[in-house]
């Protein structure tokens, strides 16, 4: 276990000194593979497993498809246009400053937080001052990142842990629902409800097409994965097709994203991980872990709970479910009910970790700080922190 601690210093610290998460990974695999004394032979059948397979090629393919569609949606100018649909359907202000970032956020993007903020701006007018609009701005459009299969975070820990995406979605609901609440309590409220006009009925069946051509190919992506027993990069194809009718891509505007939509920083952090992964499992770090929790005087499901809290915060959070999820599954009782603790403290640490890059961006656009942003979040995802821990519980008991 010493060998392990080591490896994990290594990536924090190249975390702390702003390396690049495949860096971080990359240092951290070179130095496992030493102080396991990986021999050669066995090395290559390492990094080849890592590189080729099938676990590796699903999920870079899916990264891929999913970056893709979202370039056809910003082509469009989709989310900012559901909102405006969103806005004449519901007329509730309150209701439209949650659902609004929310929305937007339910595709991966980091300048998806610059879209919602100057809607937030709008819908709370004066009766929020400008970091509790920073927060409801960051707050919502981040909640999709706790739970939908459209996230790398998501996918990648659905797939080290070996569960399903339609039990993992409907236990993290409550959660999700939580999430709202906890935002609305402490500033939401704050806001009138005051109608922001009053529309008639065949304005409101308008706004609610309008709407459903937004966001279809997204719901219906994450309804395909939640369902079908299909890779997710087949699904959101076919999604990717039917949207190349449907919204008339030429191919001239469909040719750049065929480039723009491979981020190789996401396929190569994605190959680390996975030989990190099969590093720790040939070093059968996997194995010795139940003995030692098993010594401990903490529960180990509420050990892995605080070090998934503090490791995001240092590391953030790919990193940390590189790492956890795999340690995590391999301890006895391990299941639904410990993944959704698990990405619960990962959601956490990560409003508040300076790693995570959109809270930079978010309080840069309002001329604020990051300790500011920090400060509003805290007390929110404080209690959730307490309210996560005593849903576990109650999942141990129902699963």
């Amino acid at each position: 276990m010493v060998s392990l601690l080591i490896v994990f210093a290594v990536i924090v610290v190249g975390v702390w000194l702003k390396r690049p998460l495949y860096q971080s990974l990359g240092a951290a695999t070179i130095v496992g593979i030493l102080l396991y004394g990986v021999p050669l032979p066995d090395l290559g059948g390492i990094l080849l497993r890592g590189l080729t397979g099938g676990a590796t090629v699903n999920m870079a393919l899916s990264f891929y498809t999913i970056t893709f569609l979202q370039r056809m949606l910003q082509k469009r100018d989709r989310l900012t246009q559901a909102e405006a649909a969103l806005s004449r359907l519901v007329g509730n202000r309150r209701i439209n400053l949650m659902l609004t970032p929310f929305v937007i956020g339910m595709m991966p993007s980091v300048g998806a937080v610059l879209i919602a903020a100057p809607i937030v701006d709008r819908l709370a007018g004066d009766e929020l001052d400008r970091d509790e609009r920073m927060f409801v701005s960051s707050y919502y459009r981040h909640i999709s990142e706790a739970f939908l299969p459209t996230y790398t975070t998501i996918l990648l820990a659905l797939q080290l842990s070996g569960q399903q995406a339609l039990p993992f979605l409907a236990a993290m609901l409550p959660m999700v629902l939580v999430l709202f609440y906890l935002g609305h309590l402490f500033y939401v409220r704050k806001v009138s409800r005051g109608a922001e006009g009053r529309a008639t009925k065949a304005a409101r069946r308008t706004a609610a097409v309008a709407l459903l051509r937004c966001l279809w190919s997204i719901l219906l992506s994450v309804a395909l994965i939640l369902v079908l027993p299909l890779p997710i990069y087949v699904i959101v194809v076919g999604i990717i097709l039917a949207n190349v009718f449907i919204d008339r891509f030429t191919w001239q505007e469909l040719k750049p994203m065929f480039r723009s939509a491979f981020e190789t920083k996401l396929i190569v952090n994605t190959i680390i991980i996975m030989i990190f992964k099969e590093l720790l499992t040939y070093a059968g770090v996997l194995n010795q872990l139940p003995q030692l929790f098993a010594g401990l005087p903490v529960p180990a499901d509420l050990l892995l709970g605080l070090t998934m809290l503090v490791g995001t915060l240092i590391a953030g959070t790919q990193a940390m479910v590189a790492v956890m999820i795999p340690l995590a599954f391999a301890t006895p009782g391990s299941g639904l009910a410990l993944l959704t603790l698990l990405m619960c403290m990962s959601y956490i640490a990560a409003q508040v970790t300076p790693t995570h890059i959109c809270l930079s961006v978010v309080a840069e656009y309002y001329h604020s700080s990051l300790a500011a942003l920090v400060r509003k979040t805290l007390p929110v995802v404080g209690i959730f922190l307490v309210v996560a821990v005593g849903y576990y519980y109650l999942l141990t008991l129902i699963l």
